[in-house]
């Protein structure tokens, strides 16, 4: 089922599209122009293009192509996302839902993770979340993705496992439910708390660790040990 998408409020989402091929880049640019709040500012053809696009145009969401010439998506994505003081948000699209080029994009800094096949709404829906700040990955490929990202990552690292030492007990909790791909109802549920008590939570796991949202929250935990996949 389609998300329904957020009541539309305050100024539109500024997204750059890149993509090496004209056609994908016109017509999301067509899709998202037609959904209100949302607005193209400008289309890239590679990465190098992207991150001066970016400079240029200062979007609130990038669509990265992971494939493309010259400068790929994966390093782009670094580029815009490692800066201490960045501020927009990087939602990959590819047409390979195990695409071995989406871990690596996830661990240069993406926010989101969508495939070129999904609908209009879909895609929109995608932009909004990233955009406020949330992480989304495909729905049908999340715990799949994860997973499958935390076996190339082998031995838990020491330095970043460090870091994790400084949450509580309940925020260790949180973080492994979130890894799990739980959302923030679902983690309720499962703890028996109220809603706003889980977004406090993972706000202060955001920021005890120096992560930007859900997803690198959930990267940290299988690269760490704090989850390990299933079969290990």
């Amino acid at each position: 089922m389609t998300p329904t998408p957020p009541a539309v409020s305050g100024p539109s989402i500024r997204v750059l599209i890149a993509d090496d091929q004209m056609m994908v880049r016109q017509g999301f640019t067509v899709l998202l122009n037609a959904e209100p709040g949302i607005e193209v500012v400008g289309q890239a053809v590679d990465g190098n293009d992207a991150v001066a696009k970016v400079a240029e145009l200062t979007p609130d969401v990038v669509l990265m192509d992971i494939r493309m010439p010259g400068l790929g998506g994966i390093e782009a994505t670094r580029r815009l996302t490692e800066p201490a003081d960045a501020t927009v948000k990087v939602l990959v699209l590819t047409t390979f839902d195990l695409d071995e080029y989406v871990y690596e994009a996830l661990r240069a800094g993406a926010s989101g993770f969508l495939l070129k096949d999904a609908s209009a709404a879909e895609l929109a829906h995608a932009v909004r979340v990233v955009a406020a700040g949330d992480a989304l990955l495909a729905p049908t490929v999340t715990k799949r993705l994860i997973t499958e990202f935390s076996r190339l990552t082998g031995a838990p690292r020491a330095p970043a496992k460090s870091r994790a030492d400084h949450l509580t007990e309940r925020e260790t909790e949180v973080l492994a439910l979130i890894a799990q791909g739980l959302s923030n109802a679902e983690i309720a549920t499962c703890l028996v708390v109220a809603e706003q008590t889980v977004k406090t939570h993972v706000s202060r796991i955001l920021v005890k660790l120096g992560l930007r949202d859900r997803t690198q929250a959930a990267v940290f935990a299988y690269e760490t040990g704090v989850v390990r996949p299933v079969g290990y």
